[in-house]
């Protein structure tokens, strides 16, 4: 499955954005969804994931409350409601996708989309 990360962009603190990944190729139905980030000069990290059938989500402290991932349809397998948005979430965000039911850490993944940048102004 391809995956295509959209929905980024240059909001000021306090504001929101909904990313978005685009699957094409295999059912992207059948997979727990994650998203990761990175910011300039720093590792990459773990922002949220969803299982398989939807049931289950996780999410980094940093971003809980804030953000909510979501299951749609099998062209778009998984959003990030981002809001209350703070210049620290500023980077590139990646979906991934995971053959396994549910999924947090990178290496548990098997497919990689390209980022989408997010820049969040103070």
């Amino acid at each position: 499955v391809q995956l295509q990360a959209s929905g980024g962009g240059l909001v000021q603190a306090g504001g929101s954005l909904r990313l978005s990944c685009a699957a094409s190729g295999r059912a992207s139905s059948g997979y727990a969804m994650g998203w990761f980030r990175q910011a300039p000069g720093k590792e990459r990290e773990f922002v949220a994931a969803i299982s398989r059938s939807g049931s289950s989500t996780s999410y980094a402290d940093s971003v809980k409350g804030r953000f909510t991932i979501s299951r749609d349809d099998a062209k778009t397998p998984v959003s990030l409601q981002m809001n209350s948005l703070k210049p620290e979430d500023t980077g590139i965000y990646y979906c991934a996708a995971s053959w396994r039911t549910f999924v947090i850490d990178w290496s548990g993944y098997d497919y990689f989309g390209q980022g989408t940048l997010v820049t969040v102004s103070s």
